[in-house]
């Protein structure tokens, strides 16, 4: 699909969609195969699920929980561990179908190296350093909100394997383009921007907290325009490196797909989305492809980043 206008270049690897199926939403891959319609191959890529060094059985419950304008979770990184996923599910995935990465997931730096070298020897395209899980009590959001500790667990990744490598970033920290540019120097191929915000729930009734970690993170439409603005700002430093942004949070359909394109991002990331329509990404798809045909546009990486900073008074939302 070289020659496709939805195909894109994302760290060496050529996607046939811009859409990245995000970590944790679709599983290993067969989350939604017995949904009617559903194809693996309507994404560019998909990222499994959040995978440690030891098998986890995550967070007690409730470990999901719906929000106006978005989803509470708080898996707690359930995951049968690095050495069955490598041995048991990434031999049978199809890697024709679409490029596959590893989520890597840790408590200490060294954790994070030692999962990533082991799936350094399977045939994953490509790994994502999960450095900013807001819903485990440890490791993930300490590191991702510490541009030096960031920098340290990509460092180590990064001479655990040649393969791209994204860093997925914090929205909650204080200067989100300065820890994205600790990553790229720190050997990060690609961002992944941004993951969920912390949040929670409150019953009123029993005056306790509904998530059964107390917090989770709030994903969904409620975090878009966050989200868009976190991309523009890391676009900013990814650029001067020529580095990709999976640009997520909100992604809902087409136009949100484009907005965040616009902001900076090469490829988006769809994961709440699917809980409320499955089949979303070929919507999604089709209308990214109708925008272009209507714009003239004639592959959709020419509107990364191509935002229009002056607009015309006239055309905004808010004149007369």
């Amino acid at each position: 699909m070289s020659n496709s206008p939805l195909s894109v270049d994302f760290c060496g690897l050529r996607l046939n969609s811009p859409i990245v199926l995000l970590s944790g939403c679709v599983g290993f891959g067969d989350e939604y195969t017995r949904v009617e319609g559903f194809s693996n191959s309507d994404a560019g890529a998909i990222v499994c699920k959040g995978t440690t060094l030891k098998p986890r059985l995550g967070n007690k419950g409730h470990r999901l929980w719906e929000t106006p304008g978005g989803m509470l979770n708080a898996i707690g990184l359930q995951n049968p561990g690095v050495d069955a996923v490598v041995r048991d599910i990434a031999p049978g995935l199809d890697y024709e179908e679409t490029c596959w990465f590893a989520n890597i997931c840790g408590s200490t730096v060294e954790e994070y190296a030692e999962v990533t070298r082991r799936f350094d020897d399977t045939p994953m395209q490509g790994m994502e350093i999960n450095i900013s899980c807001p819903n485990v009590r440890e490791g993930g959001v300490a590191f991702g909100n510490d541009p030096d500790m960031s920098a340290r667990v990509v460092e180590a990744c990064r001479a655990a394997t040649a393969k791209p490598l994204i860093a997925k970033l914090s929205p909650n920290q204080t200067d989100i383009a300065e820890n994205a540019r600790r990553c790229l120097e720190a050997g990060a191929d690609g961002l992944a921007v941004i993951n969920t915000l912390m949040g929670m729930a409150i019953d009123a009734q029993s005056r306790r907290p509904v998530i059964g970690n107390v917090q989770g993170g709030l994903s969904g439409p409620a975090i878009k325009p966050l989200a868009l603005l976190k991309v523009y700002q890391t676009y900013q430093v990814a650029r001067k490196y020529d580095a990709p942004i999976i640009g997520q949070g909100g992604v809902m359909n087409a136009a949100d797909a484009i907005e965040f394109l616009l902001a900076g991002a090469t490829t988006v990331g769809v994961g709440t989305a699917l809980f409320y329509d499955p089949l979303v990404c070929r919507k999604i798809n089709a209308g990214i492809a109708e925008y272009l045909a209507e714009h003239g546009i004639g592959n959709v990486s020419e509107l990364t980043g191509a935002l229009n900073l002056q607009p015309d008074v006239e055309d905004s939302p808010l004149s007369g």
